[in-house]
């Protein structure tokens, strides 16, 4: 009979988690032993530091990796986004999460509904951490939705700005009209949008924190006169308005929750009104990361197209636009991630070693899901069956830096008239 040597078994563990992974371009060691998919050069090394570990991460290898990591019985030596990026395309390969994996993640659904009670809980643990951690991190607005970078080089802040600028030309905001917000951040595109495009504003978060300083950054530019921030659950709003701003709340609505959402849009805005969805989402139909719901993002989902028209098709709203800023996620985490890491000191002496490791693997996780195509970043702007048009081409969408038209008059559609210059409308910044 022929004897397993320990050297032996160590390799044969490892070369399970390859089973469930795939030929990922990468090594992994444990206790002197290493393995990896042969011809390839490994992106990084992960180095697994006991059995309880190897095991988790056998049995499990989303929460394995994501508890091992935080723990630090997990340490990666390399690129860990770009190793993340190789592993969830060739676990995309896989077929689908084991049974026990597809239970655990029922079980989230169901205790981490986004009731009226549970939204509430949820958006506490994540959002409530305090405003001093996301400054160390995010731009001078607090913006923690993806940017949109008008070239690569772009720097995160001329980003920032030029994503709500990209929006309300969307919406073709003008001076007067009302607008309701269902999940307005630290406040920055609502006062973006009274600020720059002269609208009035309601805007509505269940986080205590984010409420607060919105509040006060209204009232230090002198816009509680146009910006009404309320803290509430969105579905508790009240009101007729022209047009209805949800940027990245959609992922923490929950999908048994679409129709209330449909319900409040059509109240709010009825047949003449317009609206845009800004949400992170899915090629296909599937769970969401059960880590990153386990650890950082409770309640959350991303939606397929076809599962977030849901909201809409009851009402009949018409969908006049789709756009997939994926790559701009993907950006503008990169420099989330590099603004984290520059911030080790200053997170390390508030949170303690856990909390850091965590978040890293949050945020160099999502970059990967960005590059894989594992995740999208969907805009969809809509409008009621009585709207008025909102515009002939997607032209004035696009201006350079001096303000322009980026159509030249040979290159109007036939029959449209001059175009006139509308100073409402904003260059990016």
């Amino acid at each position: 009979m022929t004897m397993i040597t320990k050297p032996s078994l160590d390799r044969w563990l490892l070369q399970r988690i390859f089973e469930k992974i795939g030929p990922a371009p990468i090594r992994f060691y444990f206790k002197g032993e290493n393995v990896s998919p042969p011809h390839v050069t490994p992106l990084a090394t992960i180095n697994v530091a006991d059995w309880q570990t190897l095991a988790k991460l056998i049995l499990d290898p989303e929460i394995g990796f994501g508890e091992g990591y935080a723990k630090g019985t997990i340490q990666v030596e390399g690129d860990l986004p770009a190793a993340l990026t190789a592993v969830y395309r060739t676990m995309a390969e896989r077929p689908g999460p084991a049974w026990y994996s597809r239970l655990r993640s029922k079980w989230m659904e169901w205790s981490q509904s986004n009731s009226l009670h549970g939204s509430r809980a949820n958006i506490h643990r994540h959002y409530d951490l305090g405003n001093d951690f996301y400054k160390l991190w995010l731009d001078a607005q607090l913006l923690y939705t993806c940017a949109y970078f008008p070239t690569p080089s772009s720097g995160l802040e001329q980003a920032q700005i030029a994503k709500m600028d990209h929006i309300c030309r969307k919406l073709r905001l003008r001076p007067g009209e009302t607008v309701v917000e269902a999940g307005c951040g630290w406040g920055a595109m609502a006062l973006h949008m009274a600020r720059s495009y002269g609208v009035s504003v309601k805007a509505f978060n269940i986080s205590r924190e984010q409420i607060q300083h919105a509040r006060q950054r209204a009232a230090e530019e002198d816009l509680t006169g146009r910006v009404e921030f309320i803290e509430d659950d969105y579905r508790n709003l009240s009101g007729k308005f022209d047009v209805f701003v949800s940027v990245g709340m959609l992922e923490h609505v929950g999908l048994d929750h679409y129709a209330d959402m449909g319900r409040v849009i059509h109240r709010s805005i009825g047949n003449r009104g317009r609206g845009l969805l800004h949400f992170i989402g899915k090629n296909q139909k599937g769970d969401f990361s059960r880590w990153i719901r386990r650890r950082i993002f409770p309640g959350a989902y991303a939606p397929t197209l076809r599962e977030a028209m849901t909201v809409l098709e009851p009402w009949n709203y018409s969908v006049l636009d789709v756009e997939n800023l994926r790559w701009h996620y993907a950006r503008t985490l990169e420099h989330w991630l590099q603004r984290f890491d520059n911030s080790g000191s200053a997170i390390a002496a508030k949170y303690d070693a856990w909390f850091r490791r965590a978040w890293r693997l949050y945020l160099a996780g999502s970059i990967a899901g960005f590059r894989s195509g594992s995740i999208q970043l969907f805009q969809m702007l809509f409008a009621g069956p009585e709207c008025r048009p909102l515009y002939w081409t997607r032209a004035a969408l696009y201006r350079d830096s001096q303000n322009q038209p980026a159509h030249k008059e040979h290159e109007r559609e036939p029959g449209e008239p001059q175009p006139q210059r509308e100073p409402w409308i904003h260059a990016t910044s």
